[in-house]
């Protein structure tokens, strides 16, 4: 996503949020968001457009404070309704809300195999290591529930992508600070690293 599109539609997800098109603003925060995990305002976008669609008191001037922030500093306006954000309950379930059934299928139609669809090869008792190593030659594995990334992230320590999985973790970390799964894996990694050195 070039950095005019992802403009482009994080203004028309403002626009439909400021309309109470709630719906249609989650749907383009979460397209940018798919393509740039690392992108705050996404992300803030996406939590405030389902608190507003599941009709949680608040979401719209938090929406509006959000707006007037950034007018000042766009980094601190982040981190600011960030902060706000993670120290309200259930924040990070809501994420996974952002993948509902027709974002789910069309990621079905984009190059890549859903972790479902991976998890079944598994189950069938194919090699993690094997089979990961072939789809990461030939494909991606999309993951669209936070349950499975951190499965994925486990299974990915377990079997020594140490190094992919420390990547991953990062970016998680920065995005949900406070997660505790999330920070019980950094420890797994940390103690395989020190095993292994």
């Amino acid at each position: 996503m070039s950095i005019i599109s992802k403009h482009k539609i994080l203004t028309q997800a403002k626009e439909s949020f400021s309309k109470e098109d709630y719906k249609s603003a989650l749907e383009k925060f979460a397209e940018v968001l798919q393509n740039d995990p690392n992108s705050k305002e996404a992300y803030n976008g996406v939590i405030l457009s389902e608190m507003a669609l599941s009709g949680e008191g608040g979401a719209e001037a938090l929406f509006d404070y959000y707006e007037i922030l950034k007018e000042e500093d766009q980094e601190e306006a982040d981190e600011i309704i960030s902060e706000i954000l993670q120290n309200m309950d259930g924040s990070l379930e809501k994420l996974t809300e952002v993948f509902a059934e027709p974002l789910r299928e069309r990621l079905e139609f984009e190059d890549g195999i859903l972790y479902s669809d991976f998890k079944k090869l598994l189950d069938e008792g194919g090699d993690f290591k094997e089979i990961f190593e072939n789809i990461m030659f030939s494909t991606r594995v999309i993951i669209t529930q936070k349950e499975d990334f951190i499965d994925f992230l486990d299974r990915l320590i377990e079997h020594g992508f140490t190094d992919m999985a420390l990547n991953y973790l990062e970016n998680a970390l920065s995005a949900y600070p406070t997660d505790k799964n999330l920070r019980k894996l950094l420890k797994k990694l940390a103690k395989g690293i020190k095993i292994e050195n």
